[in-house]
């Protein structure tokens, strides 16, 4: 196995302290851990066991924290569409799901993911599909299977 011939500046143990208590995402949080540790002297093989990373991945975490400090731990830019449904857009679904739909002119005293689509487009002008609505509620644990009366069986 190759060792890491890196050296360090010796503000690099206070920097990644501080960037481990501002940080909010789990997944940087443990890259910055990780290298913490490895710039703390620990053997990157034994870090990298510790903490379920491949050693490559490490590797390469620990290269772009040396050149790039700690901007080169933060996830990049991922290829495709970026989602219709951002953060915002949920938090906007979330407050409507609490309101009563018929403040909102509907006929039904419960949501419909149609209507919430509807109202949702109406209100921040992104038009998403009826099962979009269904799956970002689900996401959320806020669909609840419709309410069904049980059978009798003449007996």
């Amino acid at each position: 196995m190759r060792t890491l011939k890196l050296h360090f500046p010796a503000q690099a143990l206070p920097t990644l302290e501080t960037f481990l208590k501002q940080t909010k995402e789990a997944r940087v949080f443990r890259r910055a851990q990780a290298v913490r540790a490895v710039v703390e002297g620990h053997r990157l093989q034994t870090v990298s066991d510790s903490l379920h990373f491949t050693s490559s991945a490490l590797r390469k975490w620990v290269h772009r924290f040396a050149s790039q400090g700690v901007q080169g731990l933060a996830d990049r830019p991922r290829p495709g569409r970026p989602p219709k449904v951002t953060c915002g857009l949920a938090h906007d679904l979330d407050r409507l799901v609490d309101q009563d739909p018929l403040q909102h002119g509907s006929s039904h005293s419960q949501w419909s993911c149609q209507e919430l689509a509807t109202l949702l487009a109406r209100q921040t002008g992104v038009q998403l599909s009826r099962e979009s609505v269904r799956t970002v509620l689900k996401k959320r644990h806020q669909l609840q299977p419709p309410h069904r009366t049980p059978r009798s069986y003449p007996g």
